[in-house]
């Protein structure tokens, strides 16, 4: 992720299973700012069908790296007892 200054939100409004709209309004605006938002809105690619185009390959490859990222950004954004539950 970017040095974004909206990343605070996530530290002081972590999720901590009984705030999930608020944490969930906050999320959408960083992801927003970072241009990741369509990550929650859309489905995994799963793969390309064959013949893809470079600019597919590209756009396939770019939506699982941000796909990382913003997984990454949901766990951090989370208390050690809401990843506890989620993990397992």
């Amino acid at each position: 992720m970017s040095k974004n200054p909206l990343t605070l939100i996530m530290e002081t409004n972590k999720f901590n299973g009984m705030n999930y709209n608020e944490w969930l309004r906050s999320l959408r605006i960083v992801l927003d700012f970072e241009n990741q938002s369509y990550i929650l809105d859309k489905s995994l690619p799963t793969a390309l069908p064959e013949g893809s185009s470079p600019e597919e390959h590209v756009t396939f490859e770019n939506w699982h790296e941000d796909n990382r990222k913003v997984r990454s950004i949901i766990l951090a954004s989370m208390t050690m007892t809401s990843k506890s539950n989620m993990i397992g």
